[in-house]
C-alpha cells in the first residue's frame, strides 16, 4: 500500500515485472504517475518526453479527451457483455469502422485483447481455414528469423528472437523459419525501404521445396520488423512473398501490431507497400494503448469458408472472455475518430522526411554504427561493448531518462516510435538529448 497522499508504493516486491531487469529496477525504481500528450510525469515531478509512444502504442498521444470521455461514458452505461452467443452494438460498429479503413477485402474482424493473442488467433484461423477447405495436410507454419510475434506459444514458435525462445523448450512442432532481411553491409544508414535484399524472399521457395507446399498453411512476417531493432523491408520483398504464397496456395499473414494505425504513414503497412495479406494482425494503436484490445482482419473468402454446415453450430471454436469488450470497443471508436479528425495518419507521412533527417543527423556520433528510419519509426544501432551485450544501450536508456527522454532499447539498438502528434521542436529535442547521451556513455 501507498503512504497516505503518496503516489509512490512502499513495496515493489510483489509485482514480477515483464521484460524487465527486476532486481535493477527495484533497487532504483522509475515510476510514471501521470501523462499528457507527448509527456509522462515521474513520481518526483519531472516531465519526460515520450519518444516511444509508450510501448509502440500511444499513437495519438497521452490522455486524449475524446478517448477518456468515451471510456468514462461506456463504463457507466454497459461495463461488460459476453461475446459468446451475445453481442453489443459498439463491437459491431468498431468492426465495421475497421473494415472500412482496411485494404482490399480484409472485411471481417475477430477481436482479441493483445498482439500476442491476435497472432495466435491468426495462426489458428489459418490452420482451421485449410481444414475447412478440405486441405487438412496444410499444417506447417513459416516464420522468420529475428521476428517478434508476441509471447504466446504460437507467436514464440513462429518468432525468431532467441532470447524470447530459449527458456521454453521445443515450442510448437511443424514450424520453420525464413532468413531475416538484416544486411548492414549493403543497407547501412537507410531511409525507407531497403535497396538490397528482395532476393531474400526466395528463401521461402527453399522451405517449400523442403516441406512441400501441400504441408504449409501460412507464412507470417512483420512488414517492418520492430522489436528486433527496426528492420524495414527490401523493395519488392513483400510483393515477392505474396506472389510465392499465391502460387502455392499458402496464406500470407502480416503482423501489423506495430505498423498498424498510422505508424508508417498509412492506416496499415499493407496500404503503404501495396501488398495485401490474407490475414492481418493488429493491436497496440487500435485503442491508443489505453485499453487492451487486438483485431485480426481476414479476407471475406476466408470467413465464408467457415460459414458452412448447420447454422446453429459454432463455426470456429476460438475466442476470449473479453473479445470485443464494450469499454475497449468504445475506446477503439474514439481512437479512430481522433486519428480521423486530426489527420494523424497523413501527418505521420508528411513529417517522415523531417524525422529521418533529424535522426540521421546522428551519423558519426560516438558508438553509432547504423541508423534506420521508415514512417515515424527509427533505430540507432550502437557498437556493443565486447563481452557485455546490451549494456551500452541500457546505459543510454538510463542517461536519457535522467535528461527527460524516454527511449526503448533492444540489445544494443535504440528504437524510436514517437506519438504521431510529435512536433518539429520535439523531434529536435529528442535528437539533441540523444546526442548528449551518446557523448556521455562509455
Amino acid at each position: 500500500m501507498s503512504e497516505s497522499g503518496s503516489t509512490v508504493p512502499n513495496n515493489l516486491e510483489a509485482f514480477w515485472m515483464p521484460f524487465t531487469a527486476n532486481r535493477q529496477f527495484k533497487s532504483e525504481p522509475r515510476l510514471f504517475v501521470a501523462a499528457k500528450d507527448m509527456h509522462y510525469v515521474m513520481a518526483d515531478g519531472r516531465k519526460v518526453l515520450d519518444a516511444t509512444a509508450g510501448l509502440w502504442c500511444v499513437n495519438a498521444g497521452h490522455c486524449r479527451p475524446r478517448i477518456t470521455e468515451a471510456i468514462r461514458q461506456q463504463a457507466g452505461e454497459l461495463d461488460y457483455a459476453p461475446a459468446f452467443q451475445m453481442g453489443h452494438p459498439k463491437a459491431f460498429e468498431l468492426a465495421a469502422r475497421l473494415a472500412a479503413i482496411a485494404p482490399a477485402d480484409l472485411d471481417h474482424v475477430f477481436f482479441t485483447n493483445s498482439g500476442s493473442e491476435s497472432v495466435d488467433t491468426a495462426l489458428k484461423i489459418a490452420l482451421a481455414y485449410h481444414r475447412a477447405k478440405g486441405e487438412g495436410t496444410h499444417t506447417r507454419l513459416i516464420g522468420r528469423e529475428r521476428a517478434y510475434h508476441g509471447v504466446n506459444f504460437g507467436g514464440m514458435s513462429v518468432g525468431g528472437i532467441v532470447g524470447n525462445r530459449k527458456m521454453f523448450g521445443t515450442l510448437l512442432s511443424g514450424v520453420d523459419h525464413m532468413r531475416h532481411t538484416h544486411d548492414p553491409a549493403r543497407n547501412s544508414f537507410t531511409r525507407g525501404e531497403l535497396e538490397h535484399g528482395a532476393d531474400l524472399a526466395e528463401d521461402l521457395t527453399r522451405l517449400i521445396a523442403l516441406h512441400d507446399a501441400s504441408t504449409i498453411a501460412a507464412v507470417i512476417v512483420e512488414p517492418v520488423s520492430g522489436s528486433t531493432g527496426v528492420l524495414p523491408p527490401p523493395k519488392g520483398y513483400l510483393k515477392r512473398l505474396r506472389d510465392i504464397c499465391d502460387q502455392h496456395g499458402i496464406l500470407l499473414i502480416f503482423d501489423e501490431v506495430i505498423t498498424g494505425y498510422g505508424r508508417v504513414g498509412a492506416a496499415f503497412a499493407a496500404e503503404r507497400f501495396g501488398v495485401v495479406p490474407d490475414i492481418m494482425v493488429t493491436a497496440k494503436g487500435l485503442t491508443n494503448g489505453v485499453i487492451p484490445m487486438g483485431a485480426v482482419f481476414v479476407r471475406g473468402s476466408i470467413y465464408d469458408a467457415f460459414m458452412q454446415g448447420p447454422e446453429n453450430l459454432i463455426e470456429f471454436a476460438h475466442g476470449y472472455t473479453y473479445s470485443g469488450n464494450p469499454i475497449a470497443a468504445a475506446a477503439g471508436l474514439a481512437t479512430l475518430e481522433t486519428y480521423r479528425e486530426e489527420g494523424l495518419f497523413e501527418r505521420a507521412r508528411s513529417i517522415e522526411a523531417l524525422w529521418a533527417d533529424a535522426l540521421h543527423s546522428l551519423k558519426g556520433a560516438p558508438k553509432v554504427v547504423d541508423i534506420r528510419t521508415i514512417g515515424l519509426i527509427g533505430a540507432v544501432e550502437l557498437e556493443p561493448i565486447p563481452g557485455a551485450p546490451a549494456k551500452r544501450a541500457f546505459s543510454a536508456f538510463l542517461k536519457a531518462l535522467e535528461k527527460g527522454l524516454l527511449i526503448r532499447t533492444t540489445g544494443d539498438i535504440i528504437a524510436f516510435s514517437p506519438p504521431l502528434i510529435v512536433t518539429e521542436g520535439q523531434i529536435g529535442e529528442i535528437v539533441d538529448i540523444l546526442s548528449d547521451v551518446l557523448a556521455d556513455i562509455d
